[in-house]
Protein backbone atom coordinates (compact mmCIF):
# COMPACT_ATOMS: atom_id res chain seq x y z
CA UNK A 1 0.00 0.00 0.00
CA UNK A 2 1.19 3.30 -0.98
CA UNK A 3 2.65 5.85 1.33
CA UNK A 4 0.43 9.19 1.77
CA UNK A 5 3.00 12.02 1.52
CA UNK A 6 1.30 14.42 3.90
CA UNK A 7 1.05 18.34 2.21
CA UNK A 8 0.59 21.90 3.76
CA UNK A 9 -1.69 21.48 7.55
CA UNK A 10 -2.32 25.08 7.41
CA UNK A 11 0.64 26.01 10.37
CA UNK A 12 4.26 25.38 10.59
CA UNK A 13 6.68 25.28 13.49
CA UNK A 14 10.13 25.90 12.87
CA UNK A 15 12.96 24.24 14.71
CA UNK A 16 17.01 25.28 13.81
CA UNK A 17 17.96 23.11 11.36
CA UNK A 18 14.76 23.10 9.10
CA UNK A 19 16.85 25.02 6.56
CA UNK A 20 18.62 23.40 4.05
CA UNK A 21 22.30 25.67 5.05
CA UNK A 22 21.00 27.05 8.31
CA UNK A 23 22.40 30.61 7.31
CA UNK A 24 20.14 32.38 9.56
CA UNK A 25 18.77 30.03 11.88
CA UNK A 26 20.08 30.97 15.16
CA UNK A 27 18.59 34.34 14.24
CA UNK A 28 15.32 35.35 16.57
CA UNK A 29 13.88 38.01 13.94
CA UNK A 30 14.56 34.71 10.87
CA UNK A 31 12.68 32.23 13.48
CA UNK A 32 9.84 34.22 13.93
CA UNK A 33 9.51 35.68 10.48
CA UNK A 34 10.10 32.55 9.07
CA UNK A 35 6.97 30.76 10.51
CA UNK A 36 4.57 33.73 9.71
CA UNK A 37 6.08 33.91 5.98
CA UNK A 38 5.68 30.07 5.20
CA UNK A 39 1.47 30.75 7.08
CA UNK A 40 1.23 33.84 4.54
CA UNK A 41 1.94 32.02 1.64
CA UNK A 42 0.26 29.48 2.06
CA UNK A 43 -2.88 31.53 2.38
CA UNK A 44 -1.80 33.42 -0.67
CA UNK A 45 -1.59 30.31 -2.75
CA UNK A 46 -5.37 29.22 -1.99
CA UNK A 47 -5.20 27.52 1.63
CA UNK A 48 -7.14 26.88 2.78
CA UNK A 49 -10.09 26.71 -0.58
CA UNK A 50 -7.50 24.00 -2.28
CA UNK A 51 -4.88 22.04 -1.02
CA UNK A 52 -1.25 23.03 -1.23
CA UNK A 53 1.05 20.37 -1.92
CA UNK A 54 4.00 21.46 -0.09
CA UNK A 55 5.57 20.75 3.14
CA UNK A 56 7.08 23.27 5.81
CA UNK A 57 10.46 22.82 4.84
CA UNK A 58 9.48 23.88 1.33
CA UNK A 59 8.46 27.28 2.58
CA UNK A 60 11.34 27.46 5.04
CA UNK A 61 13.86 26.73 2.26
CA UNK A 62 12.20 29.37 0.10
CA UNK A 63 12.35 31.69 2.93
CA UNK A 64 15.85 30.99 3.46
CA UNK A 65 17.06 31.63 -0.59
CA UNK A 66 14.90 34.82 -0.36
CA UNK A 67 17.02 36.50 2.35
CA UNK A 68 20.57 35.15 0.48
CA UNK A 69 19.04 36.52 -2.33
CA UNK A 70 18.20 39.80 -1.24
CA UNK A 71 21.55 39.70 0.57
CA UNK A 72 23.30 39.18 -2.55
CA UNK A 73 21.68 41.24 -4.74
CA UNK A 74 22.76 44.96 -2.29
CA UNK A 75 26.00 43.07 -1.84
CA UNK A 76 26.87 42.90 -5.08
CA UNK A 77 25.66 46.47 -5.68
CA UNK A 78 28.36 47.20 -2.51
CA UNK A 79 30.65 45.92 -4.35
CA UNK A 80 31.16 47.38 -7.60
CA UNK A 81 30.16 50.87 -5.59
CA UNK A 82 33.26 50.51 -4.04
CA UNK A 83 35.37 48.42 -5.55
CA UNK A 84 37.89 50.91 -6.41
CA UNK A 85 38.32 51.96 -2.62
CA UNK A 86 38.40 48.21 -1.73
CA UNK A 87 41.30 46.58 -3.62
CA UNK A 88 44.34 46.63 -1.93
CA UNK A 89 42.79 46.40 1.89
CA UNK A 90 42.64 43.29 3.81
CA UNK A 91 40.28 40.99 3.73
CA UNK A 92 40.15 39.69 7.27
CA UNK A 93 36.83 41.73 8.21
CA UNK A 94 33.69 41.40 7.64
CA UNK A 95 31.99 44.74 5.37
CA UNK A 96 28.00 43.91 5.39
CA UNK A 97 26.17 46.48 6.85
CA UNK A 98 29.56 49.09 7.03
CA UNK A 99 29.81 52.15 5.46
CA UNK A 100 32.58 52.74 2.92
CA UNK A 101 34.00 56.09 3.03
CA UNK A 102 35.66 56.38 -0.80
CA UNK A 103 39.65 57.77 -1.02
CA UNK A 104 42.16 58.30 -3.48
CA UNK A 105 44.61 55.30 -2.78
CA UNK A 106 43.59 53.41 -5.84
CA UNK A 107 43.78 56.16 -8.07
CA UNK A 108 47.15 57.24 -6.89
CA UNK A 109 48.54 53.19 -6.92
CA UNK A 110 46.98 53.47 -10.64
CA UNK A 111 48.64 56.77 -11.24
CA UNK A 112 52.19 55.30 -9.67
CA UNK A 113 53.01 53.60 -13.46
CA UNK A 114 52.83 57.01 -15.59
CA UNK A 115 54.71 58.71 -12.64
CA UNK A 116 57.16 55.87 -13.46
CA UNK A 117 57.50 56.41 -16.82
CA UNK A 118 57.57 60.20 -16.44
CA UNK A 119 60.71 59.92 -13.55
CA UNK A 120 58.50 61.51 -11.10
CA UNK A 121 57.79 58.65 -8.42
CA UNK A 122 55.80 56.07 -9.21
CA UNK A 123 56.34 51.90 -8.37
CA UNK A 124 59.90 51.00 -10.39
CA UNK A 125 63.11 51.82 -8.98
CA UNK A 126 65.15 53.76 -10.91
CA UNK A 127 68.70 52.79 -10.89
CA UNK A 128 72.08 54.21 -12.01
CA UNK A 129 75.58 53.26 -13.95
CA UNK A 130 78.08 55.04 -15.05
CA UNK A 131 80.75 54.29 -18.16
CA UNK A 132 83.97 55.43 -18.20
CA UNK A 133 84.50 57.58 -21.29
CA UNK A 134 87.54 57.66 -23.10
CA UNK A 135 89.66 59.59 -25.49
CA UNK A 136 88.32 59.09 -29.39
CA UNK A 137 85.99 56.47 -28.35
CA UNK A 138 82.19 57.01 -28.56
CA UNK A 139 80.47 53.73 -29.16
CA UNK A 140 79.92 51.74 -25.66
CA UNK A 141 78.03 48.26 -24.75
CA UNK A 142 75.78 48.66 -21.89
CA UNK A 143 76.06 45.04 -21.75
CA UNK A 144 79.45 45.43 -21.31
CA UNK A 145 80.46 44.96 -17.30
CA UNK A 146 84.05 45.99 -18.59
CA UNK A 147 82.54 49.56 -19.82
CA UNK A 148 80.06 50.10 -17.65
CA UNK A 149 79.82 50.07 -13.34
CA UNK A 150 76.64 49.20 -12.09
CA UNK A 151 75.04 50.83 -8.63
CA UNK A 152 76.33 49.88 -5.34
CA UNK A 153 74.24 46.44 -4.90
CA UNK A 154 73.63 45.52 -7.99
CA UNK A 155 75.05 42.69 -10.07
CA UNK A 156 73.42 41.73 -12.92
CA UNK A 157 71.78 44.85 -15.18
CA UNK A 158 69.81 42.14 -17.04
CA UNK A 159 67.20 43.84 -19.62
CA UNK A 160 67.10 47.41 -19.13
CA UNK A 161 65.18 50.46 -20.47
CA UNK A 162 67.35 53.84 -20.26
CA UNK A 163 65.28 56.43 -18.98
CA UNK A 164 68.09 59.28 -18.77
CA UNK A 165 71.65 59.91 -19.94
CA UNK A 166 73.35 63.00 -18.21
CA UNK A 167 75.10 64.13 -21.31
CA UNK A 168 75.16 67.65 -22.30
CA UNK A 169 77.30 70.81 -22.45
CA UNK A 170 78.06 72.58 -19.14
CA UNK A 171 75.32 75.72 -19.08
CA UNK A 172 76.24 78.68 -20.38
CA UNK A 173 76.34 80.53 -17.61
CA UNK A 174 79.32 78.88 -16.69
CA UNK A 175 80.75 80.54 -19.55
CA UNK A 176 79.76 83.47 -18.79
CA UNK A 177 82.70 86.63 -19.63
CA UNK A 178 82.12 90.50 -20.07
CA UNK A 179 83.88 91.25 -23.19
CA UNK A 180 84.34 95.10 -21.47
CA UNK A 181 87.49 94.69 -19.52
CA UNK A 182 88.34 97.24 -16.76
CA UNK A 183 84.78 98.37 -16.67
CA UNK A 184 83.66 97.16 -13.57
CA UNK A 185 83.49 94.81 -10.70
CA UNK A 186 86.22 92.29 -10.81
CA UNK A 187 85.21 88.78 -12.54
CA UNK A 188 86.78 87.04 -9.41
CA UNK A 189 84.15 89.29 -7.13
CA UNK A 190 80.66 88.66 -9.19
CA UNK A 191 81.65 85.03 -10.28
CA UNK A 192 82.13 83.85 -6.80
CA UNK A 193 78.83 85.59 -5.49
CA UNK A 194 77.03 83.20 -7.98
CA UNK A 195 79.70 80.05 -8.02
CA UNK A 196 80.55 80.25 -11.42
CA UNK A 197 84.45 82.08 -10.31
CA UNK A 198 85.91 78.05 -11.47
CA UNK A 199 84.79 78.69 -14.84
CA UNK A 200 85.07 82.82 -15.80
CA UNK A 201 88.23 84.09 -17.02
CA UNK A 202 89.60 86.41 -14.83
CA UNK A 203 88.50 89.59 -16.51
CA UNK A 204 86.70 92.53 -15.06
CA UNK A 205 82.79 92.77 -15.01
CA UNK A 206 80.56 95.92 -15.73
CA UNK A 207 77.50 95.75 -14.03
CA UNK A 208 74.84 95.62 -16.85
CA UNK A 209 70.53 95.39 -16.78
CA UNK A 210 69.53 91.60 -16.11
CA UNK A 211 68.53 91.64 -20.06
CA UNK A 212 72.17 91.96 -20.94
CA UNK A 213 73.06 89.17 -18.80
CA UNK A 214 70.38 87.36 -20.82
CA UNK A 215 71.06 88.25 -24.33
CA UNK A 216 74.82 87.06 -23.53
CA UNK A 217 73.90 83.30 -22.47
CA UNK A 218 71.60 82.79 -25.54
CA UNK A 219 74.73 84.45 -27.56
CA UNK A 220 76.71 81.87 -26.03
CA UNK A 221 74.72 78.75 -26.95
CA UNK A 222 73.82 79.89 -30.02
CA UNK A 223 77.31 79.93 -30.61
CA UNK A 224 77.53 76.52 -29.45
CA UNK A 225 74.90 75.16 -31.46
CA UNK A 226 76.11 76.60 -35.07
CA UNK A 227 79.66 76.73 -34.50
CA UNK A 228 80.04 73.94 -32.62
CA UNK A 229 79.58 70.10 -32.44
CA UNK A 230 76.05 69.49 -30.02
CA UNK A 231 76.22 67.66 -27.06
CA UNK A 232 74.21 64.67 -28.27
CA UNK A 233 73.69 60.88 -28.37
CA UNK A 234 72.16 57.98 -29.81
CA UNK A 235 70.78 54.77 -28.21
CA UNK A 236 70.23 51.76 -30.33
CA UNK A 237 69.49 48.51 -28.58
CA UNK A 238 72.71 47.81 -26.19
CA UNK A 239 75.12 50.54 -27.57
CA UNK A 240 75.52 54.16 -26.88
CA UNK A 241 76.88 56.97 -29.11
CA UNK A 242 78.14 59.42 -28.03
CA UNK A 243 79.29 63.25 -29.88
CA UNK A 244 81.13 64.69 -30.33
CA UNK A 245 84.07 62.41 -30.34
CA UNK A 246 85.61 62.62 -26.83
CA UNK A 247 88.82 64.76 -26.00
CA UNK A 248 88.75 63.76 -22.78
CA UNK A 249 88.20 61.00 -20.09
CA UNK A 250 85.56 61.17 -18.03
CA UNK A 251 82.05 59.59 -15.84
CA UNK A 252 78.90 59.80 -17.66
CA UNK A 253 76.10 58.41 -16.00
CA UNK A 254 72.39 56.73 -16.89
CA UNK A 255 69.70 56.51 -15.19
CA UNK A 256 68.01 53.26 -15.84
CA UNK A 257 64.83 50.45 -15.16
CA UNK A 258 64.91 46.98 -15.14
CA UNK A 259 62.14 45.60 -17.74
CA UNK A 260 61.19 42.64 -15.33
CA UNK A 261 60.21 45.80 -12.78
CA UNK A 262 58.54 47.39 -14.90
CA UNK A 263 56.28 44.92 -16.61
CA UNK A 264 55.88 42.90 -13.23
CA UNK A 265 51.62 42.25 -12.46
CA UNK A 266 52.69 42.67 -8.90
CA UNK A 267 54.73 45.16 -7.72
CA UNK A 268 57.16 45.51 -4.57
CA UNK A 269 54.63 45.75 -2.00
CA UNK A 270 52.02 43.35 -2.66
CA UNK A 271 50.40 41.82 -0.12
CA UNK A 272 48.58 38.05 0.15
CA UNK A 273 44.77 38.22 1.48
CA UNK A 274 43.79 41.50 0.12
CA UNK A 275 40.71 42.49 -2.13
CA UNK A 276 41.46 42.08 -5.71
CA UNK A 277 38.31 41.86 -7.67
CA UNK A 278 34.80 40.71 -7.17
CA UNK A 279 35.12 37.04 -5.75
CA UNK A 280 37.08 38.07 -2.40
CA UNK A 281 35.76 41.12 -1.39
CA UNK A 282 34.36 40.37 2.32
CA UNK A 283 30.55 40.86 2.29
CA UNK A 284 29.18 38.51 4.00
CA UNK A 285 25.39 37.43 4.22
CA UNK A 286 23.34 40.09 5.99
CA UNK A 287 21.83 39.75 9.74
CA UNK A 288 18.24 39.12 8.89
CA UNK A 289 17.57 41.26 12.31
CA UNK A 290 19.52 44.16 10.72
CA UNK A 291 17.45 43.93 7.65
CA UNK A 292 14.80 47.45 7.71
CA UNK A 293 11.20 46.70 6.71
CA UNK A 294 11.07 47.31 2.94
CA UNK A 295 13.77 44.54 2.45
CA UNK A 296 11.57 42.44 4.66
CA UNK A 297 8.26 43.15 3.16
CA UNK A 298 10.97 42.47 -0.66
CA UNK A 299 11.84 38.80 0.82
CA UNK A 300 8.20 38.07 1.61
CA UNK A 301 7.37 38.64 -1.37
CA UNK A 302 10.32 36.48 -2.98
CA UNK A 303 9.31 33.82 -0.98
CA UNK A 304 5.64 33.55 -2.27
CA UNK A 305 7.27 33.84 -5.93
CA UNK A 306 9.39 31.59 -4.80
CA UNK A 307 7.33 28.66 -3.91
CA UNK A 308 4.74 29.54 -5.99
CA UNK A 309 7.23 28.35 -8.83
CA UNK A 310 7.82 25.11 -6.67
CA UNK A 311 4.55 24.61 -6.38
CA UNK A 312 3.91 24.69 -10.34
CA UNK A 313 6.52 22.56 -10.88
CA UNK A 314 4.92 20.06 -8.25
CA UNK A 315 2.00 19.91 -10.18
CA UNK A 316 3.68 20.28 -13.76
CA UNK A 317 4.29 16.40 -13.13
CA UNK A 318 1.09 15.67 -13.83
CA UNK A 319 -0.88 17.92 -16.36
CA UNK A 320 -3.95 16.39 -15.44
CA UNK A 321 -5.93 14.10 -13.04
CA UNK A 322 -8.73 11.40 -14.66
CA UNK A 323 -11.37 10.98 -12.71
CA UNK A 324 -14.62 9.03 -13.29
CA UNK A 325 -16.47 10.88 -16.20
CA UNK A 326 -13.89 13.63 -16.66
CA UNK A 327 -10.06 14.93 -15.94
CA UNK A 328 -9.17 17.35 -13.72
CA UNK A 329 -6.27 19.65 -15.13
CA UNK A 330 -3.48 21.09 -12.95
CA UNK A 331 -2.63 24.92 -12.91
CA UNK A 332 1.66 23.80 -12.81
CA UNK A 333 2.63 25.81 -15.98
CA UNK A 334 0.25 28.91 -15.09
CA UNK A 335 2.19 29.47 -11.91
CA UNK A 336 5.50 28.58 -12.87
CA UNK A 337 5.20 31.62 -15.85
CA UNK A 338 3.36 33.78 -13.08
CA UNK A 339 6.51 33.19 -10.90
CA UNK A 340 9.13 33.78 -12.94
CA UNK A 341 7.57 36.90 -13.94
CA UNK A 342 7.37 38.16 -10.44
CA UNK A 343 11.06 37.08 -9.68
CA UNK A 344 12.07 38.46 -12.64
CA UNK A 345 10.23 42.08 -11.69
CA UNK A 346 11.33 41.92 -7.88
CA UNK A 347 15.32 41.53 -9.41
CA UNK A 348 14.79 44.38 -11.50
CA UNK A 349 12.89 46.81 -8.78
CA UNK A 350 15.41 45.88 -6.21
CA UNK A 351 18.18 47.14 -8.77
CA UNK A 352 16.81 50.01 -9.83
CA UNK A 353 16.39 51.42 -6.24
CA UNK A 354 19.91 50.48 -5.79
CA UNK A 355 21.06 51.86 -8.90
CA UNK A 356 18.98 54.94 -7.38
CA UNK A 357 20.44 55.48 -4.26
CA UNK A 358 24.52 55.00 -5.59
CA UNK A 359 27.00 57.63 -4.83
CA UNK A 360 26.86 59.05 -8.13
CA UNK A 361 22.95 59.84 -8.63
CA UNK A 362 23.01 60.85 -4.61
CA UNK A 363 25.37 63.46 -5.72
CA UNK A 364 23.51 64.56 -9.01
CA UNK A 365 20.28 65.00 -6.62
CA UNK A 366 21.94 67.18 -3.74
CA UNK A 367 23.00 69.21 -6.83
CA UNK A 368 19.74 69.45 -8.30
CA UNK A 369 18.11 70.08 -4.68
CA UNK A 370 20.98 72.88 -4.49
CA UNK A 371 20.26 74.58 -7.64
CA UNK A 372 16.22 74.62 -6.78
CA UNK A 373 16.81 75.74 -3.27
CA UNK A 374 19.07 78.84 -4.77
CA UNK A 375 16.32 79.41 -7.55
CA UNK A 376 14.06 80.02 -4.61
CA UNK A 377 15.56 82.05 -2.52
CA UNK A 378 16.71 84.28 -5.15
CA UNK A 379 12.92 85.00 -6.06
CA UNK A 380 12.97 86.35 -2.30
CA UNK A 381 12.19 89.85 -2.11
CA UNK A 382 15.15 91.81 -1.00
CA UNK A 383 14.49 93.74 2.55
CA UNK A 384 15.03 97.73 2.08
CA UNK A 385 16.39 99.57 5.44
CA UNK A 386 16.15 103.22 5.70
CA UNK A 387 18.31 104.63 8.26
Amino acid sequence: MATKISIWPGSSSFFPGDTPFGLYDSDAAFQSDVEKTANWCGNRLGYPIVDIELQQQNFFACFEEAVSEYSSQVNYYNIKENLLTLKGTATGSNLTHKEITPNHGRLITIANSYGAEAGSGGDVTYYSASIAVTTSKQVYDLTDSNQISLESGQTDIGDIEVKRVFYEGSPAMSRYFDPYVGTGYGSDQMLEGFGFGNYSPAVNFLMMPMYDDLLRVQAIEFNDTIRKSAYSFELKNDRLRIFPDPTTSYTLWIEYVKISDRNSALKNGTVANTVSDFSNATYDNMLYSNINDPGKQWIRKYTLALAKELLGNIRSKYASIPIPGAEVSLDGDTLRSEAAAERENLITQLREDLEAASRRNLLERQKEESEFMNETMNKIPYGIYIG
